[in-house]
């Protein structure tokens, strides 16, 4: 039998997270599981991604905070751009009435992913404690959406948090083929135009490592991390001609 994992910390609202290195490990029930308790308040949460900490629990749980090692990035310079996808995503970029928006609609975007489970999962984790937490992350601006828009209609999208230049990504939905993976590209489009060189994906898929998400250890990743927290946030806009970050001979395609 696998050993049993340490006594999990229970913190009170406020207090410290104990060092990620105490979190459980590989051969553990819940790898990754770090603490429970504490609350979503927004000192906390920013709290949490600068360490290399995030909330993800369920319905009837209390809240349950997670810090993995290895942690799933996706390099920005390697987002891998499949010769399908291309010529969908070089058509949306150049076809009149379809746009990407950013924070136009972040509370329809996280109730939308909150309605669209992870996959192998038959619930949500995006409970209504959760929106209500980054709905205030977002009108400090903390939290942001990536939306996929086609003749005014809402497609897809995603949501994240970011603190300076460190963007750590939360979920996606799509209601049309393709759309959250559209909204992906662009916020790929978007970070190498602002010099933001790592996207956190948190927990590895197989649909991530398709897009160039790759496992890195949990210090590499809070060593790279940590310092982009103190440049300065960009405006979180979306310009067509970030589209171009993609459309040159030397991003990666399969």
């Amino acid at each position: 039998m696998p050993p049993a994992p340490p006594p999990l910390a229970w913190l009170a609202p406020g207090e410290d997270f104990p060092p990620v290195t105490q979190s459980w490990g590989a051969d553990s029930p819940a790898p990754g599981l770090l603490a429970a308790g504490g609350a979503l308040d927004m000192e906390t949460l920013c709290r949490a991604y600068g360490q290399g900490v995030f909330p993800w629990f369920s319905e009837g749980q209390p809240i349950l905070w997670w810090s993995p090692d290895p942690r799933m990035v996706l390099q920005v310079e390697e987002f891998r751009l499949q010769r399908s996808f291309r010529k969908s995503l070089s058509k949306f970029a150049s076809t009149d009435g379809c746009e990407i928006r950013m924070d136009s609609a972040f509370e329809q975007v996280i109730s939308a992913c909150a309605t669209s489970p992870r996959a192998g999962q038959s619930g949500t984790w995006i409970v209504p404690d959760m929106i209500a937490a980054y709905r205030a992350l977002h009108r400090a601006g903390y939290a942001h959406s990536v939306e996929t828009w086609v003749h005014g209609h809402l497609l897809g999208g995603l949501y994240c948090v970011a603190l300076g230049k460190a963007v750590f990504g939360e979920s996606m939905f799509s209601r049309a083929s393709e759309a959250s993976k559209i909204a992906l590209a662009a916020l790929v489009c978007f970070c190498r135009h602002q010099g933001i060189t790592q996207i956190d994906c948190q927990q590895n898929t197989p649909h991530l490592a398709s897009l160039g998400a790759r496992e890195v250890s949990r210090a590499a990743f809070i060593e790279k991390m940590t310092p982009e927290q103190s440049r300065q946030a960009p405006i979180w806009k979306f310009e067509t001609l970030y589209w171009n970050e993609l459309f040159h001979p030397d991003s990666p395609t399969t």
